[in-house]
């Protein structure tokens, strides 16, 4: 066994007390719009709010019981399960032909993919576009688009470059076609890479808003949660508002409070999801960094 040395002790705390400065830098920020959700108006004191200052759910109920924050997440949990599975079934597909050297004119494909990831059309011909295909206004216009990642098409090729060429060759010796070579022999062990292009797009379709306000403004039944918190923030700048709508108790809730308690339901779902694929997320991620 390898003798530690003072200096090499003395590295490793650092490290660690390094690594937990970065992780409090890190965590603080949702301990304190937690925190901050969860504390009454009326104990609040301002400065740094480590503890909730009279623990109450007041802020989440209001929070919940807005039919807008209710239809608002129904779109966004929408969005991210059918968008990522569209996105996946497209780009893993689109990443298996590109691996096939056989193919005719893949060099090409390959550039041509590759090139769009440094120009795009912009968002003028973009908006005409989705306008001609009848897409503005619709849920569609939430899929559609993003039905192809190149970026996600890269990762998925490369992780399919790594796999052993036997695979295949048995596969078409046991007489597989292209479409039962591709699910039944690549799609069932690509699930590491999968699992982070598609952690990817969920992130992205739970956080996405732009593209509402860009296409769907006149559409208040299409609003993600995101664009119902954006709004929020924009629109609360008062206690009145909250007691224009309605709201019982007032002093148990201030447009503070409120904002904060959308934030937490907003961001609760992704970093509940994330520990279920963190092990294939980071595989993934290691996709052409080791060459065996």
């Amino acid at each position: 066994m390898k003798e530690r040395t003072i200096s090499g002790t003395l590295f490793d705390i650092g490290n660690f007390l390094f690594m937990l400065f970065i992780l409090l830098l890190m965590v603080f920020p949702f301990i304190y719009i937690i925190s901050y959700s969860l504390s009454s108006p009326n104990m609040l004191k301002g400065g740094l709010v480590l503890f909730p200052a009279g623990f109450t759910f007041d802020s989440y109920a209001k929070a919940l019981g807005d039919s807008a924050v209710l239809k608002g997440a129904l779109v966004s949990i929408a969005r991210a399960l059918i968008g990522p599975a569209v996105m996946l079934f497209f780009t893993s597909m689109g990443a298996y032909v590109l691996t096939r050297s056989d193919l005719v004119g893949v060099k090409f494909f390959r550039k041509y993919f590759v090139f769009t990831l440094y120009i795009s059309s912009g968002i003028i011909p973009m908006y005409l576009l989705m306008g001609y295909l009848q897409l503005k206004g619709t849920f569609l216009i939430y899929i559609l688009p993003g039905a192809v990642s190149v970026f996600s098409m890269v990762l998925i090729k490369t992780y399919i470059e790594g796999l052993p060429k036997e695979l295949e060759e048995a596969a078409v010796v046991d007489g597989a076609n292209d479409f039962k070579l591709f699910f039944q022999v690549i799609f069932p062990i690509c699930t590491p890479v999968f699992a982070a292009v598609v952690l990817f797009e969920c992130v992205n379709q739970w956080n996405a808003f732009i593209d509402t306000q860009i296409y769907n403004t006149m559409s208040p039944n299409l609003y993600p949660l995101q664009y119902v918190l954006y709004n929020t923030l924009n629109q609360i700048n008062s206690l009145e508002q909250l007691r224009d709508q309605g709201q019982k108790q007032m002093s148990a809730i201030t447009p503070q409070t409120f904002k904060m308690a959308i934030t937490v339901i907003t961001v609760l779902p992704i970093a509940c999801v994330y520990p279920f694929l963190q092990k294939y997320f980071i595989k993934g991620l290691l996709v052409g960094s080791i060459k065996g």
